[in-house]
């Protein structure tokens, strides 16, 4: 049984100071039980001899200094996990959400997972299909990649990430797949959204969400990401699918830490974060991957909307440094009225040669992907010379790569919010895209790929 104290001494906010307790440990779970009956519970966020620093996840209004007691549990956070869990919605704190009954746990597992040993990590090399040309053809996502999505407010950014999770499928694979969806600070009408989609579209099935909303306690948003990553490493490293992790809205998260930090009365880093910031978010990161000897993995994609568009604000900063790239949305091409408003030109996914090619996609796609990228940058210069000297300044070369690039907008770019390309659709209207340009600036792909692949001339 858990010794109880009735020593508390001071209670501020969120935060409740115990004294005269033996063995508490940092990150222990806690229970506080009121006059009424009724139970509250907490984390203990620091230790220092008899004293105790806990975090309450309920807030501490009611909490009498005189007579509520305090019992330590001895074990952290941990999520109940067995296969039910496929099919099921959870609040951060992975309790049911969807009216459904309780899982009985096959284990009980610490949400700050175990870390891999470097050494037995394999290299990410399979590619997975989003259904997403501008994802699949030019930025593309590996198994057992980290690549995060960065957004701004107002943009689409949960479309695309429920787009994503209805779609993405591992190629030509027998292996089972399963999505995890962690939402943190989200408001109802997005959860509403995320589930009623999951649901109506069968995506469910297969899927574990885990909703924490905006008027949930910010411990909770601590807590939610690693719920829903302790979920799937136990279908991955344990049932042997291939989990793909999508978390969004990564701002939230680091907001709630900051307030944490804020209200533990640490010396703030940049912009108020805290200077551990980058170890923290790593901590979530780093829990993607493939592991050797192990049928499954896990891929990850983050989503985070930059506040006030800032690509060099911390939390877009330190994640591009810990992820393998980043898929960035354009708020110019969203006033176009183009969806997913996917820029890429400065998004990038480190791996992307790792996962394609002969046998993965298919042989043309490493010379298409390379051609599409330079057109439509010299496209976009063409487009900004004309502007500044007007289109009659541009030679016949130029027009060509400006009408490439705003077709390359429209028909590659742009796509239907439930339009699943496969791999050789987006390939085909690659090349359909390049007969705009003559062969002579099909610089970067090999001659047999253009005599195998390219269409007839388009007029234009």
């Amino acid at each position: 049984m858990p010794k109880e104290y009735k020593t508390i001494r001071e209670v501020a906010g969120p935060l409740m100071l115990v004294e005269g307790v033996e063995g508490a440990k940092y990150n222990e779970l806690v229970e506080i039980e009121l006059v009424d009956g009724s139970v509250r519970r907490g984390q203990v966020l620091e230790v220092e001899e008899d004293k105790a620093l806990v975090q309450l996840f309920e807030g501490s209004s009611g909490i009498n200094l005189n007579t509520s007691k305090v019992r330590f549990l001895g074990r952290g956070i941990e999520l109940g996990v067995s296969m039910d869990i496929l099919g099921r919605v959870f609040d951060g704190f992975g309790r049911p959400r969807d009216n459904g009954p309780r899982i009985i746990p096959e284990k009980r597992l610490d949400i700050n997972g175990n870390p891999i040993n470097p050494v037995s990590r394999d290299y990410p090399s399979e590619f997975i299909q989003t259904g997403i040309s501008a994802i699949d053809g030019l930025n593309t996502l590996v198994r057992g990649q980290k690549l995060p999505i960065f957004s701004a407010s107002g943009l689409p950014h949960s479309r695309l990430a429920a787009q994503i999770a209805r779609q993405a499928k591992v190629l030509g694979a027998e292996e089972k797949f399963a999505v995890v969806f962690g939402a943190m600070g989200i408001t109802f009408e997005e959860a509403n959204f995320f589930i009623n989609d999951f649901q109506r579209t069968g995506a469910i099935d297969r899927a574990v969400l885990f909703m924490n909303l905006a008027d949930d306690p910010a411990i909770e948003r601590i807590a939610t990401p690693r719920m829903a990553l302790t979920a799937a490493e136990y279908l991955a490293y344990e049932k042997d699918m291939h989990v793909l992790v999508i978390l969004t809205d990564m701002t939230n998260y680091c907001e709630a830490l900051r307030e944490i930090s804020a209200a533990r009365k640490e010396v703030p880093g940049r912009r108020g974060y805290p200077g551990y910031m980058y170890t923290d978010l790593a901590s979530i990161y780093e829990r993607a991957g493939r592991i050797r000897g192990k049928i499954g993995s896990i891929t990850q994609i983050p989503v985070l909307s930059m506040p006030e568009d800032d690509i060099t604000h911390p939390i877009p900063d330190l994640t591009g440094y810990i992820t393998e790239g980043q898929i960035i949305l354009s708020r110019d091409l969203h006033r176009k009225g183009i969806y997913p408003p996917i820029n890429v030109l400065p998004s990038l996914s480190r791996l992307k040669d790792k996962g394609i090619g002969k046998g993965k996609t298919r042989e043309d796609h490493a010379d298409t992907m390379n051609q599409l990228f330079a057109s439509y940058a010299a496209g976009k210069d063409a487009k900004e010379l004309s502007v500044i000297l007007g289109e009659s300044a541009l030679s016949d070369v130029d027009r060509l790569c400006l009408h490439f690039s705003d077709e390359f907008e429209d028909k590659y770019v742009k796509q239907g919010e439930y339009e699943n390309r496969t791999i050789e659709e987006t390939l085909n209207i690659g090349w359909e895209l390049l007969s705009i340009l003559p062969k002579s600036e099909l610089r970067r792909i090999h001659d047999e790929y253009i005599e195998k692949y390219l269409p007839e001339k388009k007029e234009v």
